[in-house]
């Protein structure tokens, strides 16, 4: 086995309540690493074309508040 299938075997075979651990300690990694990342494409210019379109849009009167205002 290679590395990663050892820690899908030793993921498969946590009981429930360390499961249950596991996963949230995961949910948080990958939410902490998406941040970054869309921290460093913000910062690296990456996004300002959205940024742009979204002005834009917004100057034309094409953006709708969400949730929609009742």
């Amino acid at each position: 086995m290679d590395r990663v299938e050892d820690i899908e075997a030793a993921i498969k075979a946590l009981p429930p309540e360390d499961y249950r651990r596991f996963s949230e300690w995961f949910r948080e990694l990958e939410q902490s690493r998406w941040d970054e990342q869309l921290d460093h494409d913000s910062a690296s210019g990456k996004l300002d074309c959205l940024f742009a379109e979204a002005e834009n849009e917004s100057a034309q009167g094409l953006i709708q508040p969400w949730p929609p205002r009742q």
